[in-house]
C-alpha cells in the first residue's frame, strides 16, 4: 500500500530513496518534511521518494486515486486497517476502479480523549505546510504529464477526509493557497467526501477558509449525522474552552444558502450507529465483519464511479439515507 506522511521516521528524518522506513510513536510532533513511502503484504515499510512514489501510483491498474486522511487519536496501524478495509470494499465493487492512498498525520492515542483532542488539533494545524508540499509534487506530476503527450496520466483525484482529517484537509489547501500559489487552488479533486467533520458547521460557507474544499473538488460530499456520539465529545471539548460551535458532521453547512453550489450533504443520521456502534463515528466502512458495505460506502462509490452525487433532492442539494435508499 502506497502511503504519504509526516510523522517523524525512526533514524535520519533525511529522505532517502529506498531505505527501510520505521514510524516513531514516541513523537508524534509533525514533521516540516513529507515521506512518500509503501507498505509491504508483511507490514515492513520503505521510502520511495516523490517521483518514484507518483510513477508507481501511475502505474497502478485503476482509474482513480482516493487520498485517506485519518481523524484524531490514530496510530499508523489503525490507519493502514482503515484504509485497508476500504480497499477491500472498493475491489469488491470493482478492482479496476481506485486506490486508496493514506495520508497519515501525527496524533496520539495514549492520554485521554479531551487532552489528545487538543494536542491532535494543534498537530493537525501544524501538519498542513507540509502536506501541501505533497500537494504541490501532485500538481507538477500532473503537468508534467501535459508535457508527455505520448504517456498521459488521466487517473483521477480524490479525498475522503474523516473526522478531524478534515481539518488537516481544510488547513492543507489554506496553506497551499497562501505560499505556494498565484491565483487561488486548481481543480484538484473529482470529489472531496467529507465524513463525519469535526470542523465548525459554517466552515464551508462562501466567506470561510473551507471554500478552498469547494473550489479544489468538482463535487463536495458532506456525511452527516446528529447522535454522532465522537462528535459530540469534540464539542463538549470546545465548550470546555470556551468555543462554542456545533460541528459540521452533526449538523450539515450552519447556512446551506451561503455554501458553494457544489456541495452537497447526505443525511447518515438512520444508518450511523449501524455501522460503528455505539460511536456511530465511522460509518463510511463495512457494515459489519462479513465486510458488507453499507449505504455510506455505497453512495461514495457511486460518487466516485460516475463523478455525480446521487441525491434525492436535486433543488436542496440534500439526500437522507435509509437501509433502502441507492439499493
Amino acid at each position: 500500500m502506497l502511503f504519504i506522511t509526516n510523522r517523524f521516521p525512526k533514524g535520519s528524518i533525511q529522505s532517502r530513496v529506498g531505505r527501510p522506513f520505521a514510524f516513531d510513536l514516541k513523537n508524534n510532533a509533525p514533521s516540516n518534511s513529507i515521506f512518500f513511502c509503501e507498505r509491504n503484504a508483511d507490514g515492513s515499510m520503505v521510502e520511495l521518494g516523490g517521483m518514484n512514489f507518483l510513477t508507481k501510483l501511475k502505474g497502478c491498474p485503476v482509474r482513480q486515486v482516493l487520498l485517506y486522511i485519518h481523524g484524531f487519536s490514530n496510530l499508523p496501524e489503525t490507519v493502514f486497517a482503515a484504509a485497508s478495509e476500504f480497499q477491500l470494499l472498493c475491489d469488491q465493487k470493482d478492482d479496476k476502479e481506485v486506490v486508496v492512498v493514506p495520508v497519515i498525520w501525527p496524533c496520539d492515542n495514549d492520554l485521554g480523549i479531551v487532552q489528545d483532542y487538543w494536542d491532535d488539533q494543534k498537530s493537525a494545524d501544524f501538519s498542513a505546510p507540509s502536506l501541501a508540499r505533497a500537494l504541490c509534487r501532485f500538481l507538477e506530476w500532473r503537468e508534467s504529464s501535459k508535457n508527455d503527450p505520448s504517456d498521459p496520466c488521466l487517473k483521477r483525484i480524490n479525498v475522503l477526509a474523516h473526522s478531524m482529517g478534515n481539518r488537516v484537509l481544510r488547513e492543507t489547501l489554506c496553506a497551499w493557497d497562501r505560499y505556494d500559489l498565484t491565483s487561488g487552488v486548481p481543480l484538484m479533486f473529482r470529489n472531496a467526501f467529507l465524513v463525519a467533520a469535526d470542523i465548525e458547521n459554517e466552515s464551508i460557507h462562501r466567506d470561510q477558509k473551507g471554500k478552498l474544499i469547494s473550489d479544489a473538488s468538482r463535487n463536495v460530499v458532506v456525511y452527516f449525522a446528529a447522535d454522532d456520539l465522537a462528535l459530540r465529545a469534540s464539542k463538549a471539548a470546545n465548550l470546555k474552552n470556551k468555543i462554542a460551535s456545533r460541528r459540521l458532521g452533526h449538523t450539515g453547512p450552519e447556512n446551506f444558502e451561503l455554501t458553494p453550489q457544489n456541495v452537497y450533504c447526505v443525511d447518515c443520521d438512520d444508518v450511523n450507529n449501524d455501522y460503528d456502534p455505539p460511536k456511530g463515528h465511522s460509518y463510511f466502512r463495512a457494515k459489519n465483519d462479513a465486510m458488507q458495505p453499507g449505504k455510506v460506502f455505497e453512495h461514495i462509490f457511486q460518487c466516485l464511479q460516475s463523478g455525480r452525487v446521487p441525491i434525492e433532492n436535486p433543488d436542496r442539494r440534500l439526500s437522507i439515507l435509509h437501509e433502502e435508499a441507492f439499493s
